[in-house]
């Protein structure tokens, strides 16, 4: 019996090592085509908003982990996308360093929010869970309606009256919009990468056996805290990289876009784009930005997106369980699988 599982494991860890820098290059192989597609075609305004989309597809990505890899339902993601915003806006306005000084700074303190948002994750699954992290979302909304996003002023909070508001300066190499955009893309893609790596790798492997069972999990020797730490400390890095990404496209984050509703909306668009493989995070993140850019673009209501966006929610729940992307992935299985039959005759 014990001949066996030792097997598995070391078939799996061979496996993960020839595999897994092939795999890893689809990531920035991609994000190089799509940057380079949408800085040759897009207007000021579609690159604006493939921008932004680009940007929270970082933070889908941390929801991929936590839902995909642990099945733990976390809605307090935009809450965490906030944070990271507002760190990196406090930080680069207080003591204007690199840009790359102030994004980190986000990402860290979102990773520890994250962190202390998931210590309920130990103990709770399911619905509690979810209410749980919703209403952190909550409060998280009440607190930064009060605070605001720092915009240069003095204090703790940033804040400034009138004309004293600042802009966030964007990086020194990235100034204009399709630099920025090519910026974001490059960030995206380490980022992306990294998220990647976690699922292919030792860390994957252990979500996926705390997945199947906990008492699984403790017996193959996974501890489980641990890695449920590891991933909420991933899943907030990740989201406070999309604020800090956020504010330094715009220069300003408004407090009315980080409503509790934002992080339920989030993580239905997870689901549509696919969490089992990593470009469903960038497929929901174009759908959060780009179907209300283009409705904005024909003079409809932007509010129309939730119809449509629960239409596609309830669509993948009863039809496309691993989403836009799985179905794509799938698709591009059986076209391999063609190609293979028809190069054996």
């Amino acid at each position: 019996m014990s001949v066996q599982p030792q097997t598995i494991a070391s078939n799996a860890e061979g496996l993960s090592t020839m595999r897994l820098p092939k795999q890893l290059l689809h990531v920035p192989a991609t994000m190089a085509i799509l940057a380079a597609t949408v800085a040759f075609l897009a207007n000021s305004f579609w690159l604006s908003a493939a921008t932004s989309a680009v940007a929270l597809s970082l933070s889908v990505a941390g929801l991929a982990i936590l839902y995909g890899q642990l099945g733990l339902v976390s809605l307090c993601q935009f809450a965490l996308v906030g944070v990271g915003g507002w760190v990196t806006l406090r930080v680069g306005h207080a003591f204007h360093p690199p840009f790359e000084v102030s994004l980190l700074a986000g990402g860290i303190v979102a990773s520890a929010v994250g962190l202390a948002f998931g210590v309920p994750a130990l103990r709770l699954r399911g619905l509690y869970l979810a209410l749980v992290t919703l209403m952190l979302a909550g409060a998280f909304q009440i607190v930064i309606s009060a605070w605001g996003f720092p915009d240069g002023g003095p204090g703790f909070l940033g804040r400034a009256d009138g004309s004293g508001r600042e802009m966030l300066a964007r990086p020194a190499m990235a100034g204009g919009e399709v630099a920025y955009f090519l910026y974001v893309c490059a960030a995206a893609a380490i980022s992306l990468s990294i998220a990647q790596w976690h699922r292919l790798a030792r860390p994957g492997r252990a979500w996926a056996l705390i997945r199947k069972g906990e008492t699984v999990a403790v017996a193959s020797g996974v501890n489980v805290l641990v890695y449920k730490a590891w991933a909420f400390a991933l899943s907030g890095l990740l989201a406070g990289l999309a604020g800090g990404l956020l504010a330094g496209n715009v220069g300003q984050l408004d407090g009315r876009a980080f409503g509790a509703f934002e992080s339920l909306n989030l993580f239905a668009l997870a689901i549509v784009g696919g969490v089992f493989n990593w470009y469903g995070a960038l497929i929901a993140g174009v759908l959060l930005r780009a179907v209300p850019a283009l409705l904005t673009d024909l003079g409809i209501d932007g509010y129309v997106t939730i119809g449509i966006f629960g239409v596609a929610l309830f669509h993948a729940l009863a039809t496309a369980p691993a989403g836009i992307a799985g179905q794509i992935a799938a698709l591009i299985a059986r076209l391999n699988g063609g190609l293979s039959k028809g190069r054996g005759r």
